[in-house]
């Protein structure tokens, strides 16, 4: 029979021998992966017996976009990690990215307010502080800001630095990513959720989780930008801020999901009555901008569901609803204060491609009456400004295959037309069509 302490030299080394791993392995960074995406994308030509300067181009148009990215971890003592991502942009949209609720390309970077670079430029910087609040951990795979290892089941967790707002809240396991899924803006994201950002997407704040069994509540609060579509932010929380509070339910953590969301905006906005009140006493067209004054307020809600069916979840359906209340100008995303989007992913394994899928999704959005009426008396936002307007609910169908050429490759041809572009009667169908080349390593 062996001592006790024969029976605990082999532990007592093998803790040593693990502790000694996991120390080796703070402060190394790490590289995360890297992405490479490029969309080439023709527009059609549409009725249009009016134009304005945000409209899409009658004659039709065809643009390329190139995104790069590199994205980094390293893990601290103290469950801490910190994340530094780097990316660039080349290329444009169609029709300069304007005209549309609902945009047809994800990948974009609108113009904005500055005149932004082609260079590289942080993307993220941010520290990731997680307390577990049991003993059960899952393994966790090299990602994107996501270091291999383990991670507790049950945590609290706090990221503060530069991200972007949508890496936390209103996640979809069908409808996400703009350069794997849906490009269009109203499909991959909430377009009646205003969130924080900078012209590129991105800002600066505190991110709470609580992360629990079945469910998890998440909070956000992050700077504004000083204009609408602009890229300088406000200087402090006290002057600007977005905030969002989204609860999460999930019983099982690869069945069905549903999220509700609510949020509030204090920004340096405008209101669409005011600006139509002193249009009509001038005589002048509207200008929001004109009426921009600190403290004002947008609050709204969302609510986001998925619904695996087949084929261990890759085969299910979504959906999405939003609401804003459209009285103050639209500020960050895009210019939607309502929309319902809903659809569906099918796996590939049906013909014999497990790795391919093809999907479809429908997005119905529409504006405020204030909005409408601004925009009917040739008042302009920073996508939409048709110079005039015969309203119409904004309606998109999207459709796309990607093709799994390899591991690390994907081609993705996509079709989209849209009713009523812009929200407006008057002009459209429009009809584009997209190739997409995505490599993720």
């Amino acid at each position: 029979m062996k001592k006790p302490a024969a029976l605990m030299l082999p532990a007592l080394l093998a803790f040593a021998g693990a502790t000694q791993a996991d120390e080796a392995s703070l402060f190394v960074p790490q590289w995360l992966g890297a992405q490479y995406t490029f969309v080439d994308q023709h527009q059609y030509s549409l009725h249009s017996p009016y134009a304005g300067e945000q409209s899409l181009r009658a004659h039709g148009d065809t643009a390329r976009s190139h995104t790069f990215g590199a994205y980094f971890g390293v893990a601290l003592p103290a469950h801490l990690q910190f994340y530094f991502d780097v990316e660039m942009f080349k290329g444009e949209g169609v029709s300069n990215a304007t005209g549309l609720g609902g945009l047809t390309n994800g990948d974009v970077i609108r113009s904005g307010t500055a005149s932004l670079g082609k260079t590289p430029y942080v993307a993220r910087r941010y520290l990731r502080w997680t307390l577990p609040l049991d003993d059960e951990t899952s393994d966790v795979e090299r990602a994107q800001d996501q270091l291999p290892g383990k991670e507790a089941t049950r945590r609290f967790e706090v990221k503060i630095g530069k991200m972007a707002v949508n890496d936390d809240f209103d996640k979809n396991r069908y409808a996400d990513s703009t350069r794997t899924q849906f490009m269009n803006w109203a499909l991959f994201n909430n377009t009646a959720w205003d969130f924080a950002a900078d012209t590129r997407g991105y800002t600066e704040g505190v991110m709470l989780g609580w992360i629990d069994k079945g469910w998890s509540l998440r909070y956000g609060i992050y700077r504004m930008p000083y204009e609408a579509n602009g890229q300088k932010l406000e200087s402090s929380l006290r002057h600007a801020r977005g905030q969002q509070l989204e609860l999460t339910l999930q019983p099982q953590a690869d069945g069905w999901a549903l999220r509700l969301l609510a949020f509030q905006n204090q920004a340096r906005m405008g209101i669409y009555r005011e600006a139509i009140a002193i249009a009509l006493a001038n005589g002048t067209r509207p200008d929001i901008r004109a009426d921009d004054r600190p403290g004002r307020h947008k609050a709204g809600f969302a609510i986001n569901g998925e619904l695996p069916l087949a084929d261990h979840g890759d085969t299910g359906l979504f959906m999405r609803a939003g609401w804003n209340d459209g009285r103050n100008e639209s500020f960050v995303f895009t210019e939607v204060d309502r929309t319902v989007t809903g659809g569906f992913q099918l796996s590939g394994v049906h013909w014999g491609r497990g790795a391919d899928h093809l999907s479809v999704g429908l997005a119905i959005n529409s504006l405020s009456p204030a909005h409408r009426d601004y925009l009917a008396m040739g008042g302009s936002g920073f996508v939409l400004g048709d110079g005039a307007l015969r309203y119409g609910h904004e309606q998109i169908l999207e459709a796309y295959y990607s093709l799994a050429v390899c591991k690390h490759f994907t081609l993705s041809p996509d079709i989209q037309l849209v009713r009523n572009p812009g929200y407006n009667r008057d002009r459209g169908p429009a009809r584009l069509i997209a190739l997409r080349a995505h490599i993720e390593l």
